[in-house]
């Protein structure tokens, strides 16, 4: 029996069968392996039950007993009450249900019952009143007498079923697993070899062997993805040479000389080692990370002149429209007057506006092209593509940012986010690029004034408002995405404008979502941006790139459906200028986490603080809300409890790629093959 039969479909496994197959597959599970990977979600030990007759009043409890008798009843209040009599050698108790009248027929006497409930004296003895129950086949049991588990389950699936196929399937197959972790890393870890590691997962003779089993797993889990990463990093960095960019000249210096302020030593550090990657004979990997307002833009905008200096073209990829029309506007200025057409590739491009625009960059006229996912259309062709930008990173996955440089003969790939990453999470994502933080605002920003305002006081805000306003400055109010209907979303946010429109009658407000026509989108936001809506009200979609000075008020409603990073990206939004800002959050303080974000977020402006706080409370699976498509999913590793067991990974990962580049040794193949899935299709 080999790697193969792991692969077959589960239906054909004794007990299975298509009904159970069909209800297997609403748990992700279509193959033996996939049986064998469904791991518990938690355990019970059940090793020493008390006896029956060693239960107290008031305890809670789980106990194994023998059915002598059953009978049905109504209480006083109409209830349907079941109670069946339970023995075993120490003594006998009633259990007792309510409202599950089905159950009678499955009540024989002789047989034996599992229960858990709270114990309490009856009229006639003890009686435990259910809350979990569990059918078990005699005194031997997989329910009882160990550590049992508990699986994730669907309804037609029982706990008692599922324990029973994984165990026949661990019996047939788990020695079938190919071990891929290779033995001298499980040495030097202590780590059992696998098909041990699955039988105690899942079935664990004591808590140690569980534990060690997790941390093998988990482990193997974090060690796959840095392998995958290290391996990719060592193709980039040992294929041919790529582009080497010439030291800054002339363009380059007439680019510094025009901008109307200087670096600071945080922009001037990371501008080195841009400069230092790009003028390097390999292509460049590099993640600049900032705080928003940090100052990336210019730092890109400065890469893509070096770029154009050697006769190469440069394209920035941002995850919407908005953004990419704000990236557009500021190189647009910022690069035109060296001579450097820069041109717009979005999805609501024209069909003739799209066809010049396609044309223009296979020519080499077009100098750098900024654009949202269409860039990486097949019919986009550049004549010479030599930096490939993407913004926001964390809301492309690996394909999505390696197809982009698919465009041109390995060019240098640099990525910007504004969006904090905590240390696991750069380690996860990007664990294939070198990584750069700009950790310095520009000088002479004001820190924002960040409040709660209970709804009791909403009068008083709108009074500021009109402060603020009369003073020349502007205001954005931030309605929350409420519904996954894009239709209740848009209705919201446009209930919320006709209700501010009746407060500031006399105020000029803007709306903005993201069902408008892209025009209709840059009309709404060239409006703000020139001073002639002094309110504007919108969904999320300004959570990142927009940039206007003069906006000093971010009014965010229903703050509580906001995570920590995002509320933070919003606020990042105000304070661009020399006036003090002031956000402001409104919403329901319903629940600990919602009470603790506002917390975090009135008292901290530090986004690396506020980012693992939001990791903390959400989760990593949710941390970059649902348009992250990057981050892997682990069945059992944990970023935020196994970081050590992250960095002992990526160590390990590292070594097998340095003494093994190409992974062509014999006992890499099976390394290998794992790994190319992730980066098997794209052209390295």
């Amino acid at each position: 029996m080999g790697a193969a039969d792991l692969e077959q479909p589960v239906r054909y496994l004794k007990s299975v069968g298509p009904r159970r197959a069909a209800l297997l597959s609403r748990l992700g599970i279509t193959t033996v392996r996939d049986l064998l990977y469904h791991f518990p979600r938690r355990h019970e030990d059940r090793q020493h039950l008390p006896g029956l007759g060693e239960v107290q009043p008031s305890a809670s409890v789980t106990v194994m007993g023998q059915i002598t008798w059953c009978a049905e009843t109504r209480s006083r209040r109409g209830l349907h009450v079941l109670r069946a009599g339970l023995r075993d050698n120490t003594g006998s108790l009633t259990a007792v249900w309510f409202n599950q009248k089905f159950l009678a027929a499955q009540m024989h006497p002789g047989s034996w019952l599992v229960v858990t409930g709270k114990v309490q004296a009856g009229r006639s003895g003890l009686e435990l009143f259910v809350s979990e129950y569990e059918f078990v086949a005699g005194s031997h049991t997989l329910a009882a007498n160990r550590i049992v588990p508990f699986y994730p389950a669907t309804e037609g699936l029982s706990q008692r079923l599922l324990r029973e196929l994984i165990f026949h399937a661990l019996q047939e197959y788990a020695g079938s697993c190919p071990d891929l972790l290779p033995p001298e890393i499980r040495e030097r870890h202590g780590f059992p070899p696998l098909a041990q590691a699955l039988w105690h997962i899942h079935f664990p003779p004591d808590h140690l062997s569980w534990q060690r089993a997790r941390q093998r797993l988990a482990f193997e889990e974090f060690f796959m993805l840095q392998l995958s990463l290290a391996w990719h990093r060592q193709q980039v960095s040992s294929c041919s040479r790529g582009i080497q960019h010439r030291p800054d000249g002339e363009l380059l210096h007439r680019f510094w000389a025009s901008l109307s302020f200087t670096l600071t030593p945080a922009q001037q550090r990371v501008w080195t080692e841009i400069a230092r990657d790009m003028e390097s004979p390999y292509p460049m990997a590099r993640l600049v990370q900032g705080d928003v307002g940090s100052g990336k833009t210019v730092l890109a905008a400065a890469a893509l002149v070096k770029c154009m200096a050697g006769s190469y073209q440069g394209a920035m990829m941002a995850p919407t429209e908005i953004l990419a029309e704000q990236h557009w506007r500021e190189l647009y200025r910022l690069l035109t007057p060296l001579g450097i057409r820069v041109d717009l590739f979005t999805g609501s491009l024209s069909p003739a506006t799209r066809e010049a625009t396609l044309q223009s960059l296979a020519s080499g006229q077009t100098g750098v092209v900024v654009g949202t996912h269409a860039l990486i259309q097949e019919d986009v062709e550049f004549m010479a593509l030599g930096l490939a930008v993407t913004d926001e990173q964390h809301r492309f996955g690996v394909q999505q940012r390696s197809r982009l440089a698919a465009k041109g003969y390995r060019p240098d790939v640099l990525a910007m986010t504004a969006t904090p990453i905590p240390r696991t999470l750069a380690l996860t994502l990007y664990g294939d690029m070198d990584l750069s933080v700009i950790d310095q605002l520009p000088p002479g920003r004001r820190e924002i004034i960040t409040r709660y305002v209970p709804e009791r006081n909403r009068s008083r805000l709108y009074h500021f408002i009109r402060q603020e306003v009369g003073q020349g400055h502007q205001v954005y109010v931030v309605c929350p995405l409420i519904d996954e209907s894009e239709a209740v979303n848009v209705q919201a946010v446009t209930d919320l404008f006709e209700k501010l429109k009746l407060v500031f009658p006399d105020l000029r407000l803007g709306l903005l979502h993201g069902r408008l026509r892209s025009g209709e989108k840059e009309q709404v936001m060239g409006a703000f941006t020139a001073g002639e809506t002094d309110i504007l009200v919108a969904t999320p979609v300004i959570e990142v790139g927009v940039n206007v000075p003069n906006a000093t008020v971010m009014v965010i409603e229903g703050a509580e459906r906001f995570g920590l990073s995002q509320l933070h990206q919003l606020r990042g939004r105000i304070g661009r200028g020399t006036a003090q800002s002031y956000c402001f959050l409104l919403g329901l303080l319903n629940s600990p986490d919602a009470r603790r974000r506002i917390q975090i977020m009135t008292s901290t402006a530090d986004g690396f603080a506020i980012a693992e706080e939001d990791l903390r409370l959400r989760g990593p699976g949710e941390f970059f809300g649902t348009r992250q498509h990057g981050l892997p999913e682990f069945k059992v590793a944990d970023l935020l409890s196994d970081y050590p067991l992250l960095e002992a990974a990526k160590s390990e990962a590292g070594l097998v790629v340095r003494q093994d580049p190409r992974l062509q040794d014999p006992a890499n193949q099976g390394l290998r093959q794992q790994i190319e899935g992730i980066y098997g299709g794209l052209e390295l």
